[in-house]
């Protein structure tokens, strides 16, 4: 069990390896809902196949870059993401981005339980013939968000392991599932589809990208047992690859099967609806392997949840943390399987403003990062008015300033479920950029305020 919480690892602990990162990555992206978002490339934004490709290919390069650049800050600091944010934000400047994370943390952790409780009701369903009730979806849930916190209460030993396990299993998984299309699939009709729009291609990647992105702010949690001479290029280069070796085929995958099955991109519970598209042979061990690797990602969103607690005053170890999430999305979540009316809408409102929300930090902390950031790890736990990081009454105006802005202009440009900005309707709001938006106003904002202190701050 792993029992350092947000204080940096030192140098003599650091004895992690850059290829971990891979399987961290690949782990990150194991989810079955790949499949509706591809499905809905083809039906809803009108994509062929090629243009699918290249959104499969694109969002994950896009998104998983920022992700790996950002861990580079944990090789430098060895500490968690919105720890290494007191440096840049301010002691209490940091719980205001913090605190909205967490809680967009809760969101992400919520869906994902649901898909996975979807996923083992559909095996009860296709083995057993068991008919979903409220009890039993609410079981299902519980089971899965208590995996889900095991493996994340043991810490990143245990996350490293079954990470490396769950992305050989999927991997041979979804390769099943690949043979099978290749060999199912009347490739004359998917081929021959016309293309769709460029515009519709951008919102394909736009949405994507969006919900990769909400990983960038945990990048610095799984590389800060990196020794500090590992390569910052290899770095960007596992998380990438991890994350492109995964969206890329299961996206792809999903068009396909929309193709001939175009109600994949609008029912109600898309994992048993993919179960039913599969021969049962291929679709429960895929549905198992793809249960244990939503356990994964939700055991990953939770423990960097737990550091983000522990970083907003929360005075509980790292397990207890975690804890916390866990009981949030258990009770989100059994709303969502119960009252709610459409899983998938909510889920598409919920990726747009996820981007949005950890686009105004990126931009940020981005920023400060390229300016050589180097970490005070005394500063970074000293939350008192004696800390280096303490600036004007806890905050750094510049970077409080920025992220405040950053982000009341990306809300401008959302269109969601629940809300719709002034500008949705321009060529940013309508393809999905407001993420994009967001974070290139935050960073341009944050680089233009700090100019004038950048060689005062560079010592932190």
């Amino acid at each position: 069990m792993e029992n350092r919480g947000l204080d940096p690892v030192p140098d003599d602990e650091r004895t992690g390896r850059v290829r971990t990162l891979f399987p961290t990555w690949v782990t990150a992206n194991m989810t079955v809902l790949l499949l509706t978002v591809g499905g809905g490339l083809t039906v809803f934004n009108g994509l062929n196949f090629w243009q699918v490709l290249t959104v499969a290919v694109t969002a994950p390069l896009l998104a998983f870059g920022l992700v790996g650049l950002v861990s580079i800050a944990g090789k430098r600091g060895g500490a968690p993401g919105m720890a290494l944010s007191r440096a840049v934000f301010g002691q209490r400047g940091n719980l205001l981005p913090g605190a909205l994370l967490w809680v967009a943390r809760w969101g992400w952790e919520t869906v994902n339980a649901v898909t996975g409780a979807y996923a083992l009701l559909a095996v009860l369903d296709l083995v057993l013939d068991v008919r979903r009730t409220s009890t039993l979806a609410l079981s299902t849930l519980t089971a899965f968000v208590a995996a889900g916190f095991l493996v994340s209460g043991l810490g990143i030993r245990a996350l490293r392991m079954c990470c490396g396990a769950s992305a050989y299993l999927f991997g041979g998984a979804s390769l099943l599932v690949l043979v099978h299309l290749v060999v199912t699939t009347p490739w004359q009709a998917v081929l021959d589809r016309p293309a769709g729009s460029a515009a519709m291609t951008v919102a394909g990647v736009g949405t994507l990208a969006a919900g990769g992105i909400s990983w960038v702010p945990s990048g610095p949690d799984f590389a800060r047992y990196l020794p500090r001479s590992a390569s910052g290029g290899a770095m960007v280069g596992a998380t990438v690859a991890g994350a492109v070796i995964t969206v890329a085929p299961m996206v792809t995958m999903g068009a396909v099967m929309a193709v001939g099955a175009p109600d994949l991109a609008v029912t109600k519970d898309p994992v048993a609806f993919i179960g039913e598209l599969l021969p049962v042979w291929i679709s429960v061990p895929y549905l198992l392997i793809a249960v244990a690797g939503m356990v994964m990602i939700n055991a990953m969103s939770m423990y960097s949840a737990g550091f983000t607690a522990q970083t907003l005053g929360i005075a509980l170890p790292r397990t207890r943390a975690v804890g916390v999430n866990a009981l949030i999305s258990v009770l989100l979540g059994g709303w969502l399987m119960v009252v709610a009316a459409d899983f998938l809408d909510a889920f598409l409102a919920f990726l747009t403003l996820l981007g949005v929300t950890f686009s105004a930090w990126i931009g940020v902390f981005g920023v400060d990062l390229l300016y050589g950031r180097v970490y005070d790890a005394e500063a970074l736990m000293d939350t008192t008015s004696r800390s280096a990081y303490w600036y004007t009454a806890g905050f750094r105006l510049s970077a409080v300033t920025a992220w405040a802005t950053a982000l009341v202009v990306g809300l401008l440009f959302v269109k969601a479920r629940w809300l719709t900005g002034p500008f949705a309707g321009t060529w940013i709001g309508r393809n999905g950029l407001g993420w994009a938006a967001t974070v290139l106003v935050a960073a341009g904002m944050y680089a233009l305020l700090r100019r004038p202190a950048a060689r005062a701050d560079a010592a932190g």
